[in-house]
């Protein structure tokens, strides 16, 4: 799905530094430092309200942080600033996916994922051969062509899902953040998606994805980055990140550990206290 046939015109870099972001008096991140880059596929885990869709946010530019900043390393260009770049060309380049988003107008499938190619052309200008491609191929990889006149409001919330993620790869974006991409999909479209998240990558792209299916994180992510309290308790491959300390100390769970070829197998066994 990236825009460019030439793999270097595609490489972006997404790094944060020492990110501090708080609600009132409740700090929800505390010195986040990371980088993403092409070619990687990261899973974001940790428990519920450990700062993930916070953190996504403000990767994305759609959220400020108190403190710290944001770099986009664009192609063939400085890195700058994320919130000195024009929010029409940082979605040429960043796409977001956000999480459990319930459209409020009855528009098509195929009008809601051509939506993706807004920022490549002017407010209500014609769409062009490019655009209409675009959104053909990811009507074709998310499985949505025979929904295509759909209303969006008559969905199930997987095929929800689908059609949102559908308009994010509409968009051609080198850098995809996806906030729970896989929540709300039955095994099959879970695989598909991953499968599909994983391919950008592959060919040259760059995914960070918040999950809760730490099975399915450690098959498909060779790096997983955990947070607890808004803070990186660890940050590595699956089998250096989902150890059962970790597991203990952030989830509050005992469980079996099981490390294989495709990835780490986690079969929780009982509930234990938080620290």
């Amino acid at each position: 799905m990236l825009r460019a046939e030439n793999p270097n015109q595609n490489f972006c870099q997404l790094r944060a530094e020492n990110l501090h972001l708080q609600f009132k008096s409740n700090p929800i991140l505390q010195g986040i430092d990371l980088q993403l880059s092409s070619g990687e596929f990261v899973g974001l885990i940790g428990p519920n309200g450990a700062g993930k869709s916070s953190l996504l946010r403000v990767l994305s530019g759609l959220l400020a942080a108190q403190q710290g900043q944001v770099t986009l390393q664009l192609p063939q260009d400085n890195k700058k600033n994320i919130a000195g770049i024009a929010a029409q060309i940082r979605a040429r380049f960043l796409g977001y996916l956000p999480q459990q988003e319930r459209p409020a107008w009855p528009l098509t499938v195929e009008h809601l994922v051509g939506l993706g190619r807004s920022p490549w052309h002017k407010p209500m200008g014609n769409k062009s051969t490019r655009d209409h491609t675009a959104i053909e191929q990811a009507l074709q990889v998310t499985d949505l062509q025979a929904l295509r006149e759909r209303p969006v409001t008559e969905l199930s919330g997987g095929e929800l899902q689908r059609c949102l993620l559908a308009r994010v790869f509409a968009g051609e974006p080198p850098l995809i953040l996806a906030d729970e991409p896989i929540a709300a999909l039955d095994p099959y479209h879970q695989l598909q998606i991953m499968e599909l998240l994983q391919a950008h990558a592959q060919q040259g792209g760059a995914v960070m994805a918040a999950l809760h299916d730490l099975s399915l994180a450690s098959r498909f992510c060779k790096r997983l980055i955990l947070l607890h309290h808004g803070r990186v308790v660890a940050d590595g491959e699956p089998i250096a990140v989902l150890t059962p300390q970790n597991l203990a100390e952030v989830y509050g769970i005992t469980a079996h550990v099981d490390c294989r070829d495709d990835g780490v197998v986690i079969i929780p066994r009982q509930r234990t206290s938080l620290v």
